[in-house]
């Protein structure tokens, strides 16, 4: 899957199926006089149902198709023949997948199980027959129901992948780097800002062939949180993460500065993410001596432990990895 492919957001619109038409039908049949209403009720129509599937990880097979209408119910018949129900049509998400109204931007459902299905759209109820009105100060009568109508609107569907851990730092910090020697992943890697523009998902190979998913967000940079940058559009995606990896380069400036600044857009983008389990990891680790990291410990941020790699050098990694399994579990 290309970066080009990966779609995180999408606005459909659905449509659900109308009921069918409830019969007006009197009883005909040789030797048998006067054989009273028979009509049958309409079938329902189609539903507009969301399905979780845990194959696919992107919305980049709705961009193309935006639209979903579900048909009508058959209408009743004779002998109390009920309309055959309209088809129910499918909308497959991946996992995490969260869609809103699009005119209130109110959350109307959640998808995180693997074939769960959810109605976002009932199809109309089918009428009634004449035969139900039947009674006996009316044994005769000559109407039905329409069908009750489809419900329809825009819908925002909105992904927020699920993965283990969130990669976490500025652009350029090497976390696509990183990624692509923990997993088999193979995110776009340049020596310039915001070469990720789109999240990558990978699995780590673990002990004893254990696994876990860890997802590259793109860099987040000051003021992220009010639109800045390009991380404000993925910082949702963090909310999924079981553990955040921070990532800040054994070169920076201030370390500390940086930690602080990455912890404050998450606290602004949701407050709930500072409750999450965190790692912080010094990258770039192979170019440093015993000296220079022995200064660098004296003014690492308190409160969270703290890990020297170095992914080129595949310095650390086994560490890293053996740490951030015990966080998982």
């Amino acid at each position: 899957m290309t970066e080009g492919n990966f779609v995180d957001y999408i606005k459909i619109y659905a449509s659900s199926g109308k009921g069918g038409q409830g019969s007006v039908h009197l009883h005909r049949e040789k030797f048998i006089t006067k054989g009273g209403p028979d009509g049958g009720d309409g079938g329902r129509g189609g539903h507009i149902i969301l399905r979780g599937d845990k194959n696919m990880w992107t919305l980049f097979h709705l961009k193309f198709k935006r639209h979903f209408r579900a048909e009508s119910g058959g209408a009743g018949s004779a002998s109390r023949s009920t309309g055959h129900d309209a088809k129910d049509i499918y909308i497959d998400v991946p996992l995490g997948t969260i869609v809103r109204d699009a005119d209130t931007d109110e959350i109307l459902h959640e998808i995180t199980e693997h074939q769960k299905e959810v109605i976002l759209l009932p199809g109309g109820k089918g009428g009634l027959g004449n035969w139900n009105f039947k009674s006996s100060t009316n044994q005769t009568p000559r109407y039905a129901q329409p069908g009750i109508d489809g419900k329809e609107g825009w819908f925002r569907i909105e992904l927020k992948l699920l993965a283990d851990v969130g990669l976490v730092g500025f652009p350029n910090a090497g976390k696509s780097t990183l990624l692509s020697v923990l997993t088999a992943a193979k995110p776009k890697i340049a020596d310039y800002a915001f070469t990720t523009l789109k999240p990558n998902l990978g699995i780590v190979e673990h002990r004893n062939h254990q696994t876990f998913v860890i997802a590259d967000i793109p860099g987040i940079i000051e003021g992220a949180a009010e639109g800045k940058g390009l991380g404000h559009r993925f910082l949702r995606h963090i909310e999924r993460n079981s553990a955040l990896l921070f990532l800040i380069p054994a070169d920076s400036d201030d370390i500390n500065k940086e930690y602080e600044i990455l912890l404050n857009e998450l606290k602004k983008h949701n407050p709930e993410l500072l409750d999450k389990e965190r790692l912080l990891a010094i990258s770039k680790t192979d170019m440093l001596d015993e000296e220079l990291i022995a200064e660098i410990k004296e003014e690492l941020p308190k409160g969270v432990e703290t890990i020297f790699i170095s992914s080129v050098a595949e310095i650390g990694l086994q560490k890293l990895k053996d740490k951030l399994w015990q966080m998982l579990n």
